[in-house]
């Protein structure tokens, strides 16, 4: 039992401590740089009217909203709380006038605003008393040390917290209010991150039912994409039948009408038109097996998406390093939209980044059901949604899912894409086609 409660009692000092350095590194976020963009933000607006904040405000309300984007990232990593965004998409194309009215009528932006005063209080203060209370223990240690006594001989008496100093009694005395003070702190200070944390909830969290709207909005959308990508496939296979299989056959059935006619008077012939045919079979025969391994690989179907990937990544031009970690077979409409992603980027990797290596993580996380893909490669970088690399297509297809695609790609590169789609691991046994 005492052995049990001694490791309860390292494990709390040490999340105490852990604690006491996340405030110390938040302490500088808040008084300094939400205090300095809170300023800037109303400097900003007051410039509007002259126009010039027309101007600044976008550029000063990008920085607010990757100051916050930052803290929620902290949120999720230190005290495991999901703080949502809710911006409103910026209109495509837009100048800076307009994406300065579309910032200033987005409610998320004067959330953030005030988030920033109340950061630069509440959570300055929570993020000071963590470290400050383990700090201030040590200086009271330091005064038991001696320090003390020229303090007194220069001043006079002294308060140390609520403990007046005048001899070595009362230093120790304020030594033992320091001991206080620490064993205080390391029972506190986790909590006193996670009501940083909450604050930065409260005020620039989502409420569900923006982020609902959002979803609602978001899937009307990508509902029409995948109807108008349905459609423009159906068209696609229509026409690879019709321009392909479809007319091999008909030649093969024309030449085994004249085979038919030739046999008895010139066999020679017939034989030479007997070859041809066989041939047209042949490739009709190609031609159908590379159409239905377009519509679904049989790879995939037979061994899921990581052995598909690492099929992909073997026929991909340039050497492709993968990982895959899966418990099993995913959903099969997830598995096929991701596989058709992964064969899009490294494509794009291959033929248009000039690329000499790539890199394909896949990994699925049962926490939030969640297949998240990222495929870096080295090459000349540039690569958006917006430009013609094929990533606007790639991020239609996934968006039926509810699915994002994220990608950086700074000229010169290195480019990372990044691929989440919502998707729940399929029924044991289920049937595969």
């Amino acid at each position: 039992m005492s052995t049990t409660m001694h490791g309860i009692n390292r494990e709390r000092a040490r999340e105490g401590l852990v604690a006491a350095g996340r405030g110390l590194a938040l302490t500088p976020l808040t008084i300094v740089i939400s205090l300095t963009l809170f300023v800037l933000f109303v400097v900003s607006l007051c410039l509007i009217p002259v126009a010039a904040g027309l101007w600044t405000t976008p550029a000063v309300v990008e920085a607010i909203r990757a100051h916050a984007g930052r803290r929620r990232r902290l949120a999720r990593q230190w005290a495991g709380l999901a703080v949502p965004a809710g911006y409103l998409p910026p209109p495509p194309g837009a100048g800076p006038v307009r994406r300065c009215m579309h910032q200033l009528g987005d409610a998320a932006t004067w959330r953030d605003a005030l988030w920033l005063l109340a950061d630069s209080v509440g959570g300055f203060v929570t993020a000071l008393l963590p470290w400050t209370l383990l700090g201030y223990a040590v200086y009271g240690l330091v005064l038991l040390a001696g320090v003390w006594r020229p303090i007194v001989g220069a001043s006079g008496t002294f308060w140390y917290a609520f403990v007046p100093i005048s001899d070595g009694t009362t230093a120790a005395l304020a030594a033992l209010t320091g001991i206080g003070l620490a064993l205080l702190g390391l029972a506190v200070n986790p909590l006193l991150i996670r009501s940083h944390f909450l604050i930065a909830r409260a005020l620039i969290g989502a409420p569900e039912k923006r982020l609902l709207a959002q979803r609602v909005a978001r899937l009307t959308e990508t509902r029409h994409d995948a109807l108008d990508n349905s459609a423009a496939e159906l068209r696609r296979i229509e026409r690879d039948l019709h321009d392909g299989a479809q007319a091999r056959l008909v030649a093969m059935g024309m030449s085994l009408g004249t085979i038919e006619a030739l046999i008895e008077k010139d066999p020679g012939q017939a034989k030479r038109l007997l070859a041809q045919a066989r041939q047209n079979s042949a490739e009709a025969l190609a031609e159908l097996r590379d159409l239905v391994r377009g519509i679904h690989p049989p790879v995939l179907a037979e061994r899921g998406l990581g052995d598909a990937a690492r099929a992909l990544a073997l026929r991909t031009e340039l050497p492709v390093e993968v990982d895959v970690d899966l418990p099993g077979r995913l959903e099969e409409p997830a598995e096929t939209a991701a596989y058709f992603a992964i064969s899009e980027v490294l494509t794009n990797a291959a033929k248009h980044a000039q690329a000499e290596r790539a890199w394909l993580d896949i990994y699925y996380s049962r926490a939030d059901r969640t297949l998240r893909i990222a495929l870096t490669d080295n090459g000349r970088g540039g690569a958006t949604p917006e430009g013609g690399s094929g990533l606007r297509g790639l991020e239609r297809r996934i968006g039926a899912f509810d699915g994002v695609l994220a990608v950086s790609s700074p000229p010169g590169g290195p480019t990372l894409v990044t691929i989440e789609i919502p998707c729940a691991e399929a029924a044991p046994g289920a049937r595969r086609g």
